[in-house]
């Protein structure tokens, strides 16, 4: 899919309520920032910022962190949150590749809806829940693991699930037809246009102590 340039998007997410523009200063100071002990909850590729929102809205809580790579994606999430009061959200733009320079031992849970497939076998490696990036993963869990996933993508779903299998993750839920099997469902933008038009959503939660 095309990503949309949006004129000046990098000067504009600066200016968002609750948008981290040195998210490397807080490494091992999250709760901090927070200004609690609550869990922390990361979304790695939040899009739009749909569902980390509604989650943070719904679960006060629960610290949330959404990550995005693109401004001109970015940007929409911190369009909408800044109409929001809330205490326990903050928006960052990274590569998901450093994300050991931003975390250190104090995420309770990852989310991973919708990522990029990197469909092509050379690029495995790309994937988020490649072993690559499950080792990366190792440096920012503040004790117990748990990985939340979300695709529509049946060949990453399968490579992800057997991919946290070999670290010895266990799969503690699994359906391939995520709105068939479950209520009261948080969605992305991304899940709202592929479940109307049919298409099965791919779920799993796995942990690991």
């Amino acid at each position: 899919m095309r990503l949309k340039n949006i004129k000046g998007a990098s000067e504009k997410i600066q200016k968002g309520k609750y948008f981290i523009s040195n998210p490397k200063e807080y490494i091992g100071k999250w709760n901090h920032l927070f200004n609690n002990n609550n869990p922390i909850y990361i979304e790695i590729g939040m899009g739009k910022g749909n569902f980390i929102i509604k989650n943070a809205i719904d679960n006060p809580n629960i610290n949330y962190i959404g990550i995005e790579k693109y401004d001109s994606v970015i940007l929409r999430a911190v369009e909408k949150s800044n109409e929001l009061e809330l205490n326990n959200l903050y928006l960052i733009r990274m590569d998901a590749r450093l994300i050991e320079e931003i975390f250190n031992k104090e995420i309770d849970l990852i989310y991973l809806n919708f990522s990029d497939p990197w469909p092509k076998e050379r690029h495995a490696k790309r994937r988020l829940t490649s072993r690559e990036f499950l080792l990366r993963y190792d440096q920012i869990f503040k004790k117990d693991k748990k990985i939340i996933m979300k695709t529509d993508n049946i060949e990453l779903f399968n490579f992800s699930v057997e991919s946290l299998k070999n670290y010895d993750y266990n799969i503690d839920y699994l359906t391939n037809d995520l709105h068939k099997d479950k209520d009261n469902i948080i969605t992305t933008e991304y899940e709202d246009k592929f479940t109307n038009i049919g298409i099965k959503i791919n779920y799993l939660e796995a942990s690991k102590k």
